[in-house]
């Protein structure tokens, strides 16, 4: 009984808006409770008997994140995975059921079998960014879309749509403002974005996106780091066919601002603009060329992290 004790357990939890579903991998316990703050703590309370290696939760469009947050409070490791991953892993496993307890289950397995890495937790702080930086992107969403509207429109409502335009932006300065003041508040990330915003083209958003979307910045190597955004190169060769490279997966929210960055380095930027016209002149389509401008882009931003550096200071082409 006490190696039972001692040893690790793995946790998946199914998330949904109103319960969550726990189970635990070696010991084939099973809960379901109520997604509210009273009823994880209580839960918590009974699972600090045990080991606990990794608690696994999908990422469920925010439903998980009172859950993740009480856990990450009291010190319990917790991984958020993409739910594609534990669909496939369904899938080679045979499972072909789905009920929230089935899927409770699938997801404490995959962390046994597959033990995905568990990430130092988020600050408050970073959480508080991340949520900026989301709401900013649904505001400039809204933006566009009552742009576009406004185009197809009659002359009687584009008052109501500039209006609207008008508040909209206004908003978006409001969330500018408390983004660089999150950012002003913590002496490291003000001095990472100094560094950063160094890079001519590199401005605020890509500095903050950065420092809140991407914190393994300048702990990778550039391989690593290229496939962690989304711009690198998988190959597709099955005997004697070889396929187009083509870049895929990745952080979407970085690699989207990381394309207007780039966009803007190969005018601003002589580094990137001499590599960017280099590529075009060998006859490679510009979207080509820009995708690998935007790999040399975040290999020479981890480097800089990397070697506490800022732009000039070192010799980065022989980082990139």
């Amino acid at each position: 009984m006490r190696e039972m004790a001692t040893k690790g357990v793995n946790v998946g939890a199914d998330i949904g808006k109103a319960f969550l579903d726990i189970y635990i991998h070696e010991r084939d316990r099973y809960w379901q409770i109520d997604n509210t703050k009273t009823a994880i703590n209580k839960w918590i309370k009974a699972i600090r008997r045990f080991k606990v290696e990794r608690v696994v939760l999908e990422a469920t469009g925010r439903y998980e994140r009172l859950f993740y947050e009480q856990l990450v409070e009291v010190g319990i490791p917790v991984v958020i995975v993409n739910p594609l991953k534990v669909r496939r892993y369904a899938g080679a496993a045979g499972v072909l059921a789905k009920t929230d307890k089935v899927d409770a289950k699938l997801i404490a397995e995959f962390g046994a079998v597959m033990q995905p890495k568990v990430m130092p937790p988020e600050s408050k702080i970073q959480r508080q960014i991340k949520d900026l930086l989301v709401r900013r992107r649904q505001l400039m969403t809204m933006r566009t879309m009552e742009k576009n509207r406004g185009k197809i429109m009659p002359k009687c409502l584009q008052a109501d749509y500039r209006r609207h335009i008008k508040f909209l932006e206004k908003e978006i300065e409001r969330v500018d403002e408390k983004l660089d003041k999150a950012i002003k508040a913590e002496e490291l990330w003000r001095s990472k974005r100094e560094q950063l915003e160094s890079v001519p083209g590199v401005g605020k958003l890509l500095a903050t996106t950065l420092i809140a979307e991407l914190p393994e910045l300048g702990n990778l190597s550039p391989k690593e780091i290229a496939a962690l955004v989304g711009v690198a190169p998988f190959n597709r060769d099955s005997g004697s066919l070889r396929g187009k490279r083509r870049i895929r997966g990745g952080r979407a929210p970085v690699r989207t601002i990381l394309y207007m960055a780039t966009l803007s380095s190969t005018i601003h930027n002589p580094m990137i603009r001499e590599f960017y016209k280099r590529l075009v002149n060998q006859g490679k389509h510009k979207k080509v060329a820009l995708t690998a401008c935007m790999r040399k882009m975040i290999v020479i931003l981890n480097a800089m992290v990397r070697d506490g550096t800022y732009w000039g200071e070192s010799d980065l082409k022989l980082a990139a």
